[in-house]
């Protein structure tokens, strides 16, 4: 298939030390039990001097098997195809040296170069999982992922920071960006959406850093939400009913604490027959919709022109006729293009941004614009923000590594220069288990008649809205 293979000579090793076996699918608490679990780990992990006799072997199989294989031919083959000859002519290689090892470990060097060539190392077994929210590598240091809200430490690791640098390249270059020495920071995507970002020598001092925000396969929706208590079903019925009436709507959230998600929550029920454009520095949105139109910035090349930028795409979004524009997450002077497009007949827009509080929310905004060089007086600006935004959803992730919605708040308006929020629902906390666990309840204001009632009333969903209030002050009693 390859051509070179059957001209491959080998050279005999020196000696191999026998029946080296490392697993790296087992996971380590970052707290473990003071003895017991130190003594465990101490016996698990294999010798400094076995592990580098098991990158050396694995190097010379990499190196002799680049020499046997035909490039061209492999990147014309199907996944799964190249993976079955690279694995059977890295099995003969290996055969070849003869070296002393146990099968499991032979196993385990074929399939971790199969991944190296084919994949993204020892991101691979990581990327298979589909409950790790977190992947974080620095350096050539052990792994960490989040799984559960929890950080836990993995066993896995780079054999050095070039082979990291290696496997970040593979996958900025997968959609046109670059990670060096004079660019050396970078977001980027994996195929199945997952957010990435790189950052290298000379920033990393540690070595490169790479960080994958994972999304689960399963587009969630808000009922599944419910389920996992992030919001009441009521709270959920609410939340549909402000997707379905087209409020424009900010969610706000500190990092990690589920804004995208929601956003594609709450993008589920939008009408099928509207036209959406989305704005993202790194595609990650996953819409429900038929009819999607995608933009993505785009970084200066190397002779630093050729830039793109959010606000570039949000002006530009406003000529191609969308009846709802979405941007992704909303960090600079794009925030003033977003009020103006929800301001001028682009209802049912949504944006997200890093704050803690709804108000902190409206500050936010305010203080983006100021930094875009926008001499606007302030009042000008807060009026244009409580004209243009009806809902703020706030998302927190709590230290016990849920996520909750705490506030569907609504924005009603100016008194003086200061603006007057009304929440419909909060999140209250009132402590924790034995187990370290967050106890709290959602409830309603109280709040019967919210000011989007006319639009609702306008989209035939006013009977819905009352009964879901009215449901959310009866379990709040």
């Amino acid at each position: 298939m390859f051509g070179k293979r059957d001209g491959l000579k080998f050279q005999q090793p020196a000696q191999v030390e026998p029946a080296l076996v490392v697993t790296h699918l087992a996971v380590v608490p970052q707290q473990p039990e003071p003895a017991a679990a130190a003594a465990k780990e101490e016996k698990r992990k294999p010798a400094p001097d076995k592990l580098a006799l098991y990158y050396d072997l694995k190097k010379e199989i990499f190196g002799a098997l680049l020499e046997a294989i035909d490039v061209t031919q492999l990147s014309i083959m199907e996944p799964q195809e190249a993976r079955h000859e690279i694995r059977s002519i890295a099995g003969d290689i290996l055969a070849a040296k003869k070296a002393v090892i146990s099968a499991a470990t032979q196993d385990e060097i074929v399939e971790e170069i199969c991944n190296d060539v084919l994949g993204y190392g020892p991101l691979e077994p990581l990327l298979a999982r589909d409950d790790i929210a977190d992947i974080m590598v620095n350096g050539s240091d052990p792994i960490y992922i989040e799984v559960g809200g929890r950080m836990i430490q993995t066993d896995i690791h780079f054999r050095d920071s070039s082979h990291l640098l290696n496997v970040c390249q593979r996958i900025v270059s997968q959609v046109g960006r670059r990670v060096d020495e004079s660019s050396p920071m970078c977001d980027a995507r994996l195929p199945d959406g997952s957010r990435v970002n790189v950052i290298v020598p000379p920033l990393a001092l540690n070595g490169p850093t790479l960080t994958i925000r994972r999304f689960k396969k399963d587009k969630l929706r808000l009922d599944q939400l419910v389920q996992f208590g992030s919001i009441t079903p009521e709270g959920a019925e609410l939340l549909k009913i402000i997707g379905r009436v087209r409020c424009n709507i900010l969610i706000s959230g500190g990092t990690g604490s589920g804004k995208t998600t929601l956003l594609n929550c709450l993008t589920g029920y939008v009408d099928p027959e509207e036209r959406i454009i989305t704005c993202e520095d790194s595609a990650e949105l996953q819409l429900q919709q038929p009819h999607v139109v995608r933009l993505e910035t785009r970084p200066p090349n190397v002779e630093g022109i050729g830039e793109i930028t959010m606000r570039q795409l949000v002006k530009n979004c406003l000529r191609m006729r969308p009846e709802r524009i979405i941007v992704g997450e909303v960090r600079g002077p794009e925030a003033f293009d977003l009020l103006q497009a929800m301001n001028t007949g682009h209802d049912g827009s949504m944006g997200t941004l890093h704050a803690n509080t709804p108000r902190e929310a409206l500050s936010r905004l305010e203080s983006m614009i100021t930094m875009g060089g926008f001499t606007l007086p302030t009042k000008t600006i807060r009026e244009m923000a409580v004209s243009s935004i009806d809902i703020i959803v706030q998302a927190a992730r709590l230290r016990d590594g849920s996520r909750r919605i705490t506030h569907i708040t609504e924005v009603i308006g100016l008194e003086g220069e200061v603006p007057i929020l009304q929440d419909l629902f909060v999140y209250e906390m009132s402590g924790e288990d034995e187990k370290g666990n967050i106890i709290g309840r959602h409830r309603s204001t109280g709040v019967l008649r919210p000011a989007f009632w006319d639009r609702a009333r306008y989209y035939g969903e006013e009977k819905r809205l009352a009964a879901a209030l009215e449901a959310a002050q009866d379990r709040s009693l």
